[in-house]
């Protein structure tokens, strides 16, 4: 049996909106015995569909059960005093807190990095929130939407001369998710080396932010911004698509002219002119100087909308299948655009091992769930149970600082767990 990078390690994950949870996840795949500490109801996160069945419930969630698998679950109400006195018994143990209040509740409650810290200070402490634990919002209430508006990538979703539209999936919780999860590996790290733990404040917005890549220097060089082009790009005057109708979905196509793009643009108008779609004058444009003829004026810019035009008839002609065969047989920069069920079968991810079933909990039948994020050479990543139900470890967690099933109970009837 192998060891897994984090094994031996103990992590109290209180974290609950949008994808925080793949923070501990990701520990929790990497061997980390993480706990889930949940209000005495169940954690928000459980709240969120889709359900399986389409029958909403606590341990029907499927955000649930992605976020939450390979986890143990306790409840215990951090807002009750015998609460906070039992996650802070469990933190004198942990190697890493997770958490994901707004800034101010955690010491309010008792439970700051400070105050758990302060007789443990091996403890990693991580702290998640919109706009970090400083600052003039650091207070504000936020959605993913507001995060992406207030990090500077919803300036880039949309079409051009229209509002910015949000991505459908959350976005900004995803980056500072996967951001804290690194940052914890790397105080883990730092511990092994200097002795002592240290408190990891986790921005969503500056993790959005770092998102933009190179559009967010533009303001401080004095280049111009980026632009909104749906499903395109924009070069000087010239609006370029990237996704393309065809006859039975959508598909990735580059055309432009330039010494990089024009040789793929040429062999297209190539195939298209053989098929009898497009003119020779078409087939023998000058795709590598084409650009400079359009800014100079020798060739009017209505023309660019006319090949695009050209080019759109035929590729809605062809399925996508037949697209992706004749652009890997010609060299064409050609991809079709996948639906979930063709990523649910997709041949890539059998062949590699993807996928993995697991047995839950009012289930009738096993549940095929994404596998491991990275595959390690000398550490296998397997899922080893799935999400918890709610207070499913409460006995046996508890158990080691000591209570009973009498003193669980009592917690139970005044509401602390």
């Amino acid at each position: 049996m192998t060891t897994l990078p984090l094994e031996g390690i103990r992590v109290l994950d209180s974290t609950y909106v949008f994808a925080l949870p793949y923070t501990g996840g990701q520990l929790a795949d990497l061997g980390a015995d993480v706990i889930c500490v949940e209000p005495p109801g169940g954690s928000p996160a459980r709240s969120l569909g889709p359900f399986a069945g389409d029958d909403p419930g606590p341990d029907r969630s499927l955000f649930w059960w992605a976020y939450a698998r390979n986890k143990r679950g306790i409840t215990c109400d951090l807002d009750h005093p015998d609460g906070q006195a039992l996650l802070r018994q469990l933190a004198a143990s942990a190697d890493f807190v997770l958490e994901s209040e707004a800034p101010g509740v955690m010491a309010r409650r008792g439970l700051s990095y400070d105050d758990l810290s302060a007789d443990h200070d091996e403890l990693i402490y991580t702290s998640i929130s919109a706009f970090g634990q400083s600052g003039p919002k650091a207070t504000y209430q936020s959605t993913d939407l507001i995060l992406m508006a207030a990090g500077g990538p919803l300036l880039l979703a949309g079409g051009a001369g229209q509002a910015p539209v949000r991505v459908s999936v959350p976005q900004a919780w995803n980056h500072a998710s996967g951001e804290a999860a690194m940052a914890t590996m790397i105080a883990l790290r730092a511990r092994r080396k200097l002795g002592r733990g240290q408190h990891i404040d986790i921005s969503a917005q500056q993790s959005v932010a770092a998102a933009t890549m190179s559009a967010i220097l533009a303001s401080s060089i004095g280049a111009s911004e980026t632009t909104r082009v749906a499903g395109g790009m924009a070069v000087g005057p010239f609006i370029g698509r990237l996704i393309w109708e065809a006859a039975d979905g959508y598909i990735s196509l580059t055309f432009l002219f330039g010494s990089g793009i024009g040789p793929f643009s040429r062999r297209l108008f190539e195939w298209m002119y053989e098929e009898g779609e497009c003119s020779l004058e078409d087939r023998d444009l000058d795709w590598i100087g084409l650009g400079a003829e359009f800014i100079s004026g020798a060739r009017p810019l209505s023309e660019w909308d006319r090949l695009m035009d050209v080019v759109g008839a035929f590729l809605r002609g062809r399925t996508r299948a037949e697209l992706f065969a004749e652009a890997q047989a010609r060299s064409l920069l050609i991809v079709p655009v996948t639906t979930v069920d063709e990523v649910a079968n997709s041949e890539q991810f059998e062949a590699r091992d993807f996928w993995r079933e697991h047995e839950m909990p009012g289930w009738p039948e096993p549940v095929r769930f994404p596998g491991p994020f990275v595959k390690l050479s000398s550490n296998e990543i397997e899922y080893r149970h799935p999400a918890p139900t709610i207070g499913q470890h409460n006995a046996e967690i508890y158990a080691e600082l000591g209570l009973d099933q009498a003193a669980l109970q009592h917690l139970r009837e005044r509401g602390v767990i």
